[in-house]
């Protein structure tokens, strides 16, 4: 089940991933009113009553991994809450119930400041990475509005490639099948992220001692 990463933390160069928890809702809900994230997210504003029964769906279903992604300057050191450093979030979907090994990712940088600073690149690798050594996926695909071209530039660099564009919807679906060369290349592009325990990260130093 995908709660296999409810205490994981990523930390990596400029972002750290956590789990997405109740703390992290209102903050998600505010800008989910933002009728230009609705756009590009393709989703419907939510009450924030529904956003708790969101985040909960995220954390107990099996065909879902979801990480909020964090300004790791910012975050380390826990000079700043969780909610203060919420740059966006990245998900993986087990879409298809026939083929674990198939995942659909996300990303949003919800905060207009961070777009275009390598911080969603950066969360992607790092979930694809997450992906491919901990999930078992070797296949990924991202469906985008035709109109984002930022995000869809982005999964080009990142070894993905355009495979349909539907028309009705306005969305371009990119691929990637993970190959071992591909495996390597992003084992590579990762191999500066620290895996660690988000409930030892989160609790006041000299607690684990007792």
């Amino acid at each position: 089940a995908m709660k296999i990463n409810q205490n994981t933390v990523l930390q990596g160069q400029r972002v750290t991933l956590v789990p997405y928890t109740s703390a992290h809702v209102p903050r998600y809900h505010e800008w989910m009113q933002s009728e230009e994230l609705q756009r590009l997210t393709a989703s419907e504003p939510l009450s924030l009553e529904q956003e708790y029964e969101m985040q909960r769906s995220w954390r107990d279903d099996a065909d879902k991994c979801t990480f909020i992604v964090l300004d790791a300057e910012r975050w380390s050191g826990q000079a700043c809450a969780d909610e203060d450093c919420m740059v966006g979030d990245v998900n993986l979907f087990l879409t298809d119930a026939e083929d674990p090994t198939l995942g659909e990712i996300e990303i949003m940088i919800a905060e207009p400041s961070y777009r275009g600073r390598g911080f969603g690149k950066e969360a992607t690798l790092m979930m694809l990475a997450y992906g491919v050594r901990n999930l078992g996926i070797t296949k990924f695909e991202a469906k985008i509005g035709q109109e984002n071209e930022a995000s869809i530039c982005m999964f080009k660099k990142l070894h993905f490639k355009e495979v349909a564009v539907n028309s009705v919807f306005q969305e371009v679906t990119l691929r990637l099948d993970v190959s071992n060369q591909e495996r390597q290349w992003l084992l590579e592009q990762t191999n500066h992220v620290e895996e660690k325990s988000y409930v030892e990260l989160k609790l006041p130093a000299g607690v684990l001692e007792t």
